[in-house]
């Protein structure tokens, strides 16, 4: 059994803005993939839902069964968990895409975790916008 733990973040700057994902993706505690893009514009929620997509993806690309997902989105996690319903059109779809990529494991946990214990997805989430970003300003002035 592989089992993964994943620590996933979306930032946004301006709701919506740009925004970016940042994933860091363990295995028995050692840090074997750090993921880092940028989305373009969209909400925090948004990002929070395509972090988690990512991440998905990639465990099962690495033959994961059992993930444990550490996030410091209450909402993310209360819906995911079903304490809340999805109602927001926008992320309808995200959260359907998310449910389906999810039965591709056979255990799954949903933590919903502090803010300061996520600092290093949020840091690539984003390191991911500010790179953006700095390749626009180039482009702009060339």
């Amino acid at each position: 059994m592989i089992h993964l733990e994943i620590y996933i973040d979306g930032a946004s700057k301006g709701n919506p803005g740009h925004s970016g994902v940042g994933i860091v993706i363990l295995r028995a505690g050692k840090v074997i993939k750090n993921i880092s893009g940028y989305i373009g514009r969209a909400t925090n929620n948004v990002a929070e839902y395509t972090a988690l997509i990512y991440a998905l993806k990639e465990a099962l690309l690495l033959k994961a069964n059992s993930l444990k997902i550490n996030t410091d989105s209450q909402l993310l996690a209360r819906q995911l968990n079903k304490i809340y319903k999805v109602k927001h059109l926008g992320l309808i779809n995200l959260y359907n895409q998310a449910m389906h990529l999810l039965t591709g494991f056979q255990k799954v946990l949903i933590c919903h975790i502090p803010r300061e214990e996520n600092s290093s997805a949020d840091k690539l989430a984003t390191q991911a916008i500010k790179k953006a970003l700095s390749r626009q300003n180039v482009a702009a002035l060339s």
